[in-house]
């Protein structure tokens, strides 16, 4: 054998199995694989090339200005974490297209919000630079469009337009840390309630957890959310028991035992049948992050405490407590119905409940 004899360009795999947007964005590792070097990638880029680079390590395989799905992609590609040594997944069958794999990497902020279909969210062009959120250990700088935001926690990302975004109370905690506007502020936090994308405590949730409850326009644009939030509720346990052949209760009253301590407040209220409603506005059961301190969740702790024993002395009492939260509500009303329905239907094999006030809040 001639050991001179120059071995044969490494073939390029074929590009049919990527998507289109994979085919017009592809990072240094995937260029590889398909035989292009990092030598020859950087030549296509030069002046008057047909390539460019938008981002460390990333390449858009056409020349003029990306789309906003190619930025997106961009993005994405930049943060995420390899998932095999030359970056280009294993071939599908069934000649199917790829859907790219984005390991530990999720747009969220504004362009997220905008993805998730915010009305008041601003269109994709319009962004400067695009938010993306990985975890705090990941050694990654923003750079160009891409912007980085670190968690010690990553939520599970959701999908939207086939992309991974932060669930929509995360990337409206990342989206309100750079805003200063109160009505966008505002506006971005109604989007979320009107539009049945979150519940306000979850909002309120992140919101604490980025340490942004002591902004003036943030707390203001949070106590409008949480009004808001409230009513629409109401509305919906109001046509649940209209739509449903509920009996009508009293409503949002106060309950006392006769000459004793206030017992609480209910949003319904049964007297013949000792059944009560409670609107569960808590937000999620917090969970211990990695950074928490001592002190950390011990209000949300207490909240749920403060729940917990109103519920207990007034079952002591005999009386029913059926907990419902806004997001049944509005996914699942008929099945929250026929619980109320249960419990109204219940009360008569039940030892008569003690004797309590009833007064309007």
């Amino acid at each position: 054998m001639n050991h001179n004899t120059p071995l044969p360009p490494a073939s390029p795999r074929p590009l049919r199995h990527l998507s289109d947007v994979q085919r017009r964005v592809m990072t240094t590792a995937q260029l590889r694989a398909h035989g292009v070097s990092p030598a020859a990638a950087g030549e296509q880029c030069r002046a008057g090339g047909p390539w460019q680079q938008l981002l460390p390590g990333v390449f858009l395989l056409h020349p003029g200005p990306p789309t906003s799905e190619e930025r997106l992609h961009s993005v994405l590609l930049y943060a995420a974490r390899e998932t095999s040594p030359s970056g280009v997944p294993a071939q599908p069958g069934a000649g199917e297209p790829h859907r790219p794999v984005y390991a530990e990497a999720m747009i969220t902020g504004l362009a997220a919000l905008t993805l998730h279909g915010f009305p008041s969210a601003p269109p994709l062009p319009s962004l400067e630079r695009i938010d993306v959120l990985v975890p705090c250990r990941r050694r990654l700088r923003s750079a160009g469009c891409a912007r980085v935001l670190r968690t010690p926690d990553l939520p599970v990302a959701e999908e939207a337009t086939g992309l991974p975004v932060a669930p929509v109370p995360r990337a409206l905690a990342d989206a309100v840390a750079g805003l200063t506007d109160a009505g966008a502020v505002r506006r971005l936090l109604s989007d979320a309630v009107r539009g049945g994308y979150c519940e306000p405590a979850a909002v309120v949730r992140e919101l604490k957890l980025a340490k942004l409850l002591g902004r003036p326009h943030v707390v203001a644009a949070v106590d409008a959310l949480l009004a808001e939030g409230r009513s629409i509720a109401e509305d919906r346990l109001y046509a649940m028991v209209r739509h449903h052949g509920l009996p009508d209760p009293v409503w949002n009253v106060d309950l006392r035992l006769p000459g004793g301590p206030h017992l609480g407040g209910v949003d319904a209220y049964w007297p013949e049948q000792a059944v009560a409603v409670e609107l569960d506005t808590r937000a999620p059961r917090p969970r211990r992050r990695p950074d928490d301190g001592p002190d950390a969740g011990q209000e949300d702790e207490a909240m749920w405490s403060e729940y917990a024993r109103k519920r207990e002395h007034l079952e002591r009492l005999g009386i029913t407590v059926v907990h419902i939260t806004p997001r049944k509500l509005r996914e699942c009303m008929e099945q929250q119905a026929a619980v109320v329905r249960t419990a109204l239907m219940a009360s008569g094999d039940r030892d008569p409940a003690a004797y309590v006030v009833v007064l309007p809040q």
